[in-house]
């Protein structure tokens, strides 16, 4: 993912927790905060040393940069979302993960289109 499609800032982690709407479900907590002046959206992700060893982590950060990137035509554009991984995540695989991502996105109404049709090519 590229560099422009990440928050990377403490203090943009901060305007996004303060200002942004939360959703939630058990694996994960989604922040949205709406950005006029971007055409894309960013995304910034914590994992809490809680869950796991550094490994453990940084599959789970990396299951959520690629659940992002492979639905990156379905989320809003103009976005900054903030991932937050809860303690059941360092259990599940990539399916269970991304099927809990569609879940928290749809609640916080930020998946554009139905994703029946993207499942299946990204399944190939």
């Amino acid at each position: 993912m590229k560099k422009e499609y990440r928050v990377k800032k403490n203090e943009d982690f901060q305007v996004i927790f303060k200002k942004g709407k939360s959703v939630a479900n058990r694996q994960f907590v989604l922040y949205s905060l709406k950005k006029e002046q971007q055409d894309h959206f960013r995304i910034g992700i914590s994992v809490s040393k809680k869950l796991g060893n550094a490994v453990k982590r940084n599959y789970i950060k990396r299951c959520i940069r690629k659940f992002f990137q492979d639905y990156q035509d379905h989320l809003l554009a103009g976005h900054d979302y903030l991932v937050i991984a809860r303690k059941p995540t360092s259990e599940m695989d990539f399916a269970e993960m991304e099927k809990s991502l569609i879940h928290v996105t749809r609640l916080g109404k930020v998946l554009r289109k139905p994703t029946n049709e993207s499942k299946k090519v990204t399944k190939k």
